[in-house]
């Protein structure tokens, strides 16, 4: 015979202990590296956008 499962026994035993999970120095490392990424990308994209010389044709239909 099985024993009954408390679920809400079950459910406080797996739950996180909110004063031990900390993001860390790992967690602070990748973020700045994730931001450091992002400013790099984003200053590449606008230099190419501003090397992009665009000018627009008439629409040969309008005639």
């Amino acid at each position: 015979m099985s024993t009954p499962v408390n679920v809400t026994q079950l459910a406080a035993d797996l739950a996180l202990d909110e004063t031990k999970v900390t993001p860390g120095l790992l967690g602070f490392v990748v973020f700045a590296v994730l931001g450091i990424a992002t400013w790099f990308l984003l200053k590449s994209m606008n230099a190419r956008f501003k090397k992009i010389d665009f000018t627009e044709q008439p629409d040969p239909k309008d005639d």
